[in-house]
């Protein structure tokens, strides 16, 4: 089979299409034949050693696919070869066929494309598990959402305006603010061209976010902080930007407030069954038309090292997915 191919951390122009041998399923694994594959921040890092995870050469970026079923290992018990599924692989899923375990298998609904469906797992399941679990999001609340115009921005977007908020997105550019308000934002702010911080309070009549959903980290995660409400919870999701921001200790006392950190793949693994409980309601709003991935780019299976360049150079609106 054909695939992208990692020999050694560097560049993303460094991978290689080749053709490899097709992925055995181990036991309480799937085979999946991929049909698209979601493009994300981690495959930026991961392919220059930057990620916390370090995979053994040589190795194909793509932590999550859609396809259908062609083969299961030993002892999986809820998978059946033809079954539609998206599927989260950590690595492998820029290929033809990858291989994920059964606990990070999910049905696809029946009404969504394969498109959507590799562009849906990663960035819904993180954004759930931050809103509802982390950040526990209440209706009536102001969420800040930065990052707002890619593929986890405007899946926050989308779920805080289903929970019931105000949610005001920010942004480095007018084309990904026009996606966040398509996605239901009340309020933007492009932070390239006025402070963030003064905006914010600005829009909030001086009292602040109550939950601030970031996902750049640096300069705005800075600005972030010093405009978070008393009692708001401020979740870190990762650090787009490059500077893993320091909190001042005193910010967060003097709000009341809260920095958390979200780690949704060691929720996922050590909670799988909470895990299946949140896509479960995530599918019951991407059902009722609440959720839907904005996939902004696409790209054929030899073109991934370009999708992973553009993704880094930030020049993809919401979700990138690659077509083998």
């Amino acid at each position: 089979m054909k695939a992208i191919v990692c020999r050694a951390f560097g560049p993303p122009r460094d991978l290689l299409l080749e053709e490899v041998e097709s992925p055995k399923p181990g036991p309480g694994d799937v085979k999946i034949d991929v049909a698209a594959a979601g493009l994300n921040f981690p495959d930026v890092l991961i392919v220059q050693g930057k990620y916390q995870l370090k995979p053994a050469f040589p190795f194909s970026p793509g932590a999550e696919v859609a396809g259908v079923v062609t083969e299961v290992g030993e002892g999986v018990a809820n998978v059946r070869v033809g079954d539609r599924v998206m599927a989260l692989c950590t690595t492998g899923g820029f290929a033809e066929a990858a291989v994920a375990p059964e606990a990070s298998v999910f049905a696809m609904p029946e009404n969504m494309s394969f498109e959507s469906a590799a562009a849906f797992a990663l960035t819904y399941g993180t954004t759930y598990h931050a809103l509802v679990d982390r950040g526990e999001l209440r209706a009536g609340e102001t969420l800040l959402v930065t990052g707002a115009g890619g593929g986890v921005g405007i899946s926050a977007v989308q779920l805080g305006v289903a929970l019931g908020a105000r949610v005001i997105a920010a942004a480095g550019s007018s084309e990904k603010l026009a996606a966040a308000v398509a996605a239901g934002a009340a309020d933007t702010i492009d932070y390239t061209a006025e402070p963030l911080a003064d905006r914010i309070k600005a829009l909030t009549a001086g009292a602040g976010a109550d939950v601030v959903y970031d996902a750049v980290g640096g300069d705005v995660f800075d600005a972030c902080l010093r405009a978070v409400a008393w009692g708001g919870r401020l979740l870190i999701i990762g650090f787009a930007a490059g500077r893993i921001p320091e909190i001042p200790a005193n910010r967060l006392l003097l709000r009341g407030a809260s920095a958390v950190g979200v780690y949704w793949g060691s929720f996922a693994t050590r909670y799988p069954e909470r895990n299946r409980a949140n896509f479960a309601r995530l599918f019951e709003l991407a059902a009722a038309g609440k959720l839907t991935p904005h996939v902004g780019a696409r790209y054929d299976l030899a073109d991934a090292a370009r999708a992973i360049q553009d993704l880094e150079e930030r020049r993809i609106v919401g979700k990138a997915v690659v077509l083998p």
